[in-house]
């Protein structure tokens, strides 16, 4: 598969390299791996659980990596563009922070989260924490290799390394607490991590039920991931808020309320001063403006024709 993608990437690279200079070669990936191979809510639609988001994510990891070497030893020179990868990811907090339990939960939870593409990209292999709870519950489950797929000597070499800068989607927080699910429930994402996110009640809900609004969240998911790969370039690619109530005019009091407090954060020292960062609000109203703008354009082009 990773070839594939590359011939697909290398198409890319030659017909649009002399305009494009910036190139994510996958974004979101572990919402495509959980949702296609976990519960099957988006395509192929397989439930393999606790197998095939791994096998999955194994894959792109490898098929990303490719890609990046293919336009750094034939298009880089000529086309001076950049290659990375967009992750996605909440920020998890403790919630009780004197509690040695919840913290390690927490990390867990931002491994299992960011550092599973993350790491490979920036360190050569699966965090640690991910390789020794799958690798034990696979045990347990009686298996005799992890669920877990394992890189190469020459594979985390290859891997490591390929990003010019690393994308970072982020939307909301939760609260993260410790718990132990027998393996015998089965393997599963969930399980796997023995943990369980919760929210704060004071939070501001927004349209969809899983997000809240929560800014300084956002913060300290920057400074993880500069702290955890070593200072990269981050662009921020998703951001925003969905629509909370069905209107008829203007009413997004509560969006501009979340992107000010979102883009404040990510303004404030030290983090502006030691990261590069480009971003792209994700906001359903831009999307919606153009597709008003292309329709008001396609009638004037077919009035023009009559």
């Amino acid at each position: 598969m990773a070839k594939y993608f590359t011939d697909y990437a290398n198409l890319c690279f030659e017909v649009f390299g002399d305009r494009v200079k910036h190139w994510v070669t996958f974004s979101d990936p572990r919402t495509m791996a959980e949702k296609g191979y976990e519960t099957g809510h988006h395509a192929p639609g397989l439930q393999l659980h606790g197998t095939g988001l791994y096998q999955a994510a194994h894959h792109i990891i490898k098929a990303h990596a490719q890609a990046w070497h293919s336009y750094h030893h034939t298009w880089r020179s000529k086309q001076q563009g950049l290659v990375g990868i967009s992750l996605n990811c909440d920020w998890g907090e403790p919630v009780d922070s004197s509690n040695p339990k919840d913290i390690e939960a927490a990390e867990r939870y931002l491994q299992f989260c960011l550092g599973w593409f993350a790491n490979p990209i920036y360190a050569g292999d699966y965090p640690q924490v991910m390789k020794e709870y799958i690798g034990r519950k696979s045990a347990e489950q009686g298996l005799d290799v992890s669920r877990l797929p394992e890189f190469s000597l020459q594979e985390k070499s290859y891997i490591k390394g390929t990003s010019d800068f690393l994308g970072l989607g982020h939307f909301t927080t939760r609260y993260i607490t410790a718990k132990n699910y027998p393996s015998r429930q089965g393997p599963s994402y969930q399980n796997d991590r023995d943990l369980i996110e919760l929210v704060d009640p004071n939070w501001p809900d927004l349209g969809s039920k899983w997000l809240y609004s929560v800014p300084w969240g956002f913060r300290r998911l920057l400074n993880f991931a500069q702290t955890q790969y070593g200072d990269p370039p981050i662009y921020v690619m998703e951001n925003g808020a969905s629509q909370k109530l069905h209107c008829t005019h203007l009413c997004d009091k509560w969006r501009i309320q979340y992107l000010k407090g979102y883009i404040n954060e990510m303004l404030k020292e030290p983090l502006l001063s030691h990261m590069q960062m480009a971003t792209e609000i994700a906001v359903p109203t831009v999307s919606t403006l153009c597709v008003l703008i292309a329709a008001v354009l396609l009638m004037i082009l077919l009035h023009r024709q009559h």
